[in-house]
């Protein structure tokens, strides 16, 4: 018998983009479509952790008798006000309105950048079979999620024991992912932090748009260190050795004495000897193509690796390899898992919020933001500043780069 409270933009044609209206009543409990908020932090964290069909009788056994049906509505419903929520904070922080937080002021910070990979379906096709009833035709192809974590090292290069990291992505591509870089780094205070460390594989996404994270999050560049993850950059070596005519053991040889070199910080030392060990004549060989990723890299800084373990330094991305592997492998990749790209994301977010460990944090801010707008809107808008940076970097690319050829005789020379 409570009463109902409509939007004001309510036409009476069904709901609009204004969103759903509430009952002042039961709002003032925090009761919303139907749940409270107990069963909707119960049901969200259970299908963070656990399939549909694994959470509806660990459900029931904590009396909450619920269908599939149920279950996936509460849960998306959960995990679109997260979204909505952070999209909401980050247009405050692209306007200069959210304040900087302090959690890692002070402190030694890493980032790691990476994607993963999870199955989307898209429908294409609607038709009707048999009267009423719909049957859906859909499209099935692997979408990357770019991810995240921002995390406290200690004096190895390590995550301090018992710290929570920030786990963030989007299958929304790498330009959304690079503003919620920033977006974080700014609202943990990563500003006043002792040392922010980039350690990523060499994916030029990645190291194009750093630039721009490390001015919209105010990072001072003195403080900044970019590292190519270990494993990547030998995996590499590996690569360029292979080409050549030589046996298992004279490979086996030279790549651990390479190898030894590479660590010690000598990458230069390592790219001469293999630029005298290549082919006179520079093509698209397998190993000028190596040694060109590695004169990148080593020109940019980030095959200091001995000087990056006396700053305590991590030297790969196991952090962001591990965080991929916890929060999509294990819950969102599978045999004959399909998700709608709304349902993958708000899924992620829960479960990020329950493997970072800041769970009732996160869900406490979301409920406190949707009291004020219960609207669920997410979807991100990309700003004039990134436009304008893919638009110089899409120019650079067609007009000013050169061609692979070009390109390794430059970089003989």
């Amino acid at each position: 018998m409570t009463p109902y409270c409509s939007p004001r933009g309510r036409t009476g044609k069904g709901r609009g983009p204004e969103g759903s209206g509430l009952y002042p009543e039961l709002a003032a409990y925090r009761i919303s479509e139907g749940c409270s908020p107990n069963a909707q932090s119960e049901v969200g964290r259970l299908v963070a952790l656990l399939p549909i069909e694994q959470a509806r009788p660990e459900l029931a056994r904590q009396g909450l008798g619920l269908d599939e049906k149920a279950i996936r509505r509460i849960a998306g419903e959960l995990g679109a006000q997260i979204l909505a929520t952070r999209t909401r904070d980050l247009m405050r922080f692209r306007r200069g309105e959210l304040p900087a937080g302090g959690e890692f002021k002070d402190r030694s910070v890493a980032v790691g950048i990476d994607g993963g990979r999870v199955r989307v379906r898209t429908v294409v096709e609607a038709m009707r079979v048999g009267g009423k009833r719909k049957r859906k035709k859909f499209r099935v192809e692997w979408r990357e999620p770019k991810v995240v974590i921002v995390f406290e090292v200690d004096k190895k290069g390590r995550m301090v024991r018992g710290s929570r990291p920030v786990i963030d992505g989007t299958l929304q591509g790498p330009d959304a992912l690079i503003e919620l870089v920033a977006f974080h780094l700014h609202r943990t205070g990563a500003a006043g932090a002792r040392s922010v460390t980039f350690a990523a594989d060499g994916a030029p996404w990645i190291w194009k748009r750093l630039d721009w994270v490390i001015a919209q999050a105010r990072l001072d560049p003195g403080r900044v260190v970019e590292v190519l993850d270990w494993c990547h950059a030998v995996h590499h070596l590996s690569v360029a050795l292979a080409d050549l005519p030589l046996t298992e053991g004279q490979r086996k040889g030279l790549y651990q004495r390479l190898r030894g070199l590479l660590k010690q910080g000598k990458s230069r030392d390592v790219i001469a000897e293999l630029k005298v060990l290549a082919p006179e004549e520079p093509d698209d060989s397998p190993m000028w193509r190596e040694i060109r990723y590695l004169t990148k890299h080593s020109e940019a800084g980030r095959l200091r690796y001995h000087g990056f373990r006396c700053r305590g330094v991590p030297l790969g991305s196991g952090a962001i390899e591990s965080a991929i592997r916890r929060v999509l492998n294990l819950r969102l990749k599978g045999n004959g898992i399909y998700w709608t790209e709304d349902n993958a994301e708000a899924v992620f977010q829960l479960r990020a919020a329950v493997v970072s460990g800041r769970w009732e944090e996160i869900l406490e801010h979301t409920r406190g933001a949707m009291s004020r707008d219960r609207r669920t809107e997410w979807r991100w808008i990309p700003p004039a500043c990134l436009a304008e940076l893919k638009a110089l970097e899409d120019e650079d690319d067609d007009s000013s780069q050169p061609s692979a050829k070009k390109q390794s005789k430059r970089t003989a020379a």
